[in-house]
């Protein structure tokens, strides 16, 4: 299984214009073949001394996939090509972290 954490940093006060545009591709995304899990989610104040907050201009979109061959598929996806174009001037900066489980590595 492989996980996907994307950190979005938008630019100032972008946040529902992304929002919105991302909830139009959700229903695509989630029935591609290989995705378990796809959605944005923002901060939320948890009171734990060590959460790093990240602020009203990030969203952190938590993906699952089956495999490594369906995220590559997802990502080269004529609808996330479209995304990317049409929030491009909404974005600031973009981090990807791919993962598998640690216990792959046993």
């Amino acid at each position: 299984m492989i996980r996907v954490i994307v950190t979005v940093t938008l630019k100032k006060g972008k946040r529902k214009d992304y929002l919105n545009e991302m909830y139009k591709i959700l229903p695509i995304v989630h029935i591609e073949t290989g995705c378990i899990e796809y959605g944005p989610h923002v901060d939320i104040v948890s009171g734990i001394p060590e959460q790093k907050i990240h602020g009203p201009d990030t969203v952190m979109i938590i993906e699952r996939w089956q495999n490594m061959k369906a995220l590559k598929k997802h990502s080269a996806a004529p609808h996330m090509n479209n995304f990317r174009k049409v929030t491009k001037e909404l974005v600031q900066s973009v981090q990807f972290n791919v993962l598998t489980p640690a216990i792959a590595e046993k």
